[in-house]
Formats: structure tokens, sequence, C-alpha cells
């Protein structure tokens, strides 16, 4: 028992640590948009980018939110995390609508 006691506790906080930043736009957007959306790769728009994402912007952000969890031209569905919940991709999306307006 004394060794299972260290493993459960990892695994634990393991499962835990995920669930304590469920909400944390900039923690989602860190993890799963960054890589594509600070680059603008394949046209992602870039974080902060005014021009870039205004006409993103004016679609409403349930265009934006559908466009994300199904996945839209090079961008996978759910930025390619499919363990992400809709909360949590809100969260990222709110966050970088937030530096482009």
């Amino acid at each position: 028992m004394k060794v299972l006691l260290p493993l459960l506790a990892a695994a634990t906080l393991t499962l835990t640590a995920g669930l304590s930043h469920a909400a944390d736009g900039k923690e989602v957007y860190n993890q799963a948009c960054a890589m594509c959306h600070v680059p603008g790769l394949a046209n992602a728009p870039k974080f902060g980018d005014k021009a870039a994402w205004e006409p993103r912007i004016k679609t409403g952000r349930d265009a934006m939110m559908t466009a994300v969890l199904k996945g839209k031209g090079a961008m996978p569905a759910k930025g390619g995390n499919p363990k992400l919940t809709d909360e949590q991709i809100g969260a990222a999306l709110d966050f970088m609508l937030a530096a482009a307006k």
C-alpha cells in the first residue's frame, strides 16, 4: 500500500491539474493555440492582430466557436486537442478576442 499511495497521489494531481484551469483562457491558449496563432501558421490570425481578426469578429462569437469546435481550413477541431471542453475552448477564444479588440 505504501508504494501505491505516491502513485495514486501523482495520478490525482495529474487529473486535477487540468480541471483547476478548466476555464483559464490564457492557459488553454498557451497549450493549444499559440503554436499556430503566434507565428500565423497556415493563415491563422496572429494573436493581437486586429486587422486579421476583424473579419472573423464580424461573423460573431458563435460562428467562431463553431469553427474552433469543428475545425476550419488547416485548423483541426478543437485546435487538435479533442480533450478540451467547450468551456475551455470558449475561454481561449475569449482570451484571443480580447487581445484583438
